[in-house]
């Protein structure tokens, strides 16, 4: 792994393909998420939570790279819950139990959603 942000190592030439991406989409992409993680966690039978306001501070502090590592995992988060919930509603409708696997995506979602927080802590120059 990388000790430096990419900035100051990538090549002029790739430098304008990092997109700068609107934090405030991103908020509502992540309000999104979590409404659909509700459901989710419903079907799990746990409580949901929801990290809108760090999510929120991070965005606004956060490097052009990073809103774009952000916004690639939200859009893989999606990727995965619309199946997944899809999948669960199916178990529902035939009357199968669907806390186990949906417990099992509840993890999944967990997980990638720290991920993107973690792309968008505040990197120090070193």
């Amino acid at each position: 792994m990388a000790s430096l942000p990419p900035e100051p190592i990538l090549p002029a030439s790739v430098a304008p393909l990092i997109v700068r991406h609107d934090p405030a989409a991103l908020v509502q992409q992540w309000e999104a998420l979590h409404l659909q993680a509700a459901q989710l966690a419903a079907l799990a039978q746990i409580a949901s939570e929801n990290e809108l306001t760090a999510f929120a501070r991070l965005a606004e502090q956060a490097r052009g790279w990073q809103l774009q590592l952000a916004a690639q995992g939200l859009e893989d988060i999606a990727a995965m819950l619309r199946p997944g919930l899809a999948a669960l509603a199916t178990l529902t409708a035939r009357g199968q139990d669907a806390a186990a696997p949906a417990l099992a995506l509840w993890r999944e979602f967990h997980a990638a959603r720290a991920s993107v927080l973690a792309s968008l802590q505040v990197v120090e120059a070193v």
